[in-house]
């Protein structure tokens, strides 16, 4: 089972997320945050569950949808890195 990294980008888009998700419901905002959280630990026995994106090439990255949220990751030998993540109708 392959280890998982946070990148601080990822880090900071679950901060931002929150925030401006509190702002209508803190409770809201914790479960989405939440829920966001522990999707990718699934990933740690699938690492190939989501879509690859070719563009990176040669690095496997690859996104999985939770929700209207999109989560960018990297798969690694011994690891699986989550890059980035936002909601999709975010311009990105």
């Amino acid at each position: 089972m392959r280890e998982l990294q946070w990148s601080r980008r990822a880090l900071a888009d679950l901060q931002r997320l929150y925030d401006f998700l509190e702002r209508d419901s803190r409770l809201a905002a914790a479960r989405t945050v939440q829920s966001l959280a522990r999707a990718p630990e699934r990933l740690r026995e699938n690492p190939r569950l989501g879509e690859q994106l070719f563009q990176f090439a040669p690095r496997e990255v690859r996104r999985i949808l939770v929700g209207r949220y999109e989560i960018r990751y990297e798969v690694q030998t011994e690891s699986i890195i989550v890059l980035r993540l936002w909601h999709t109708r975010e311009n990105r």
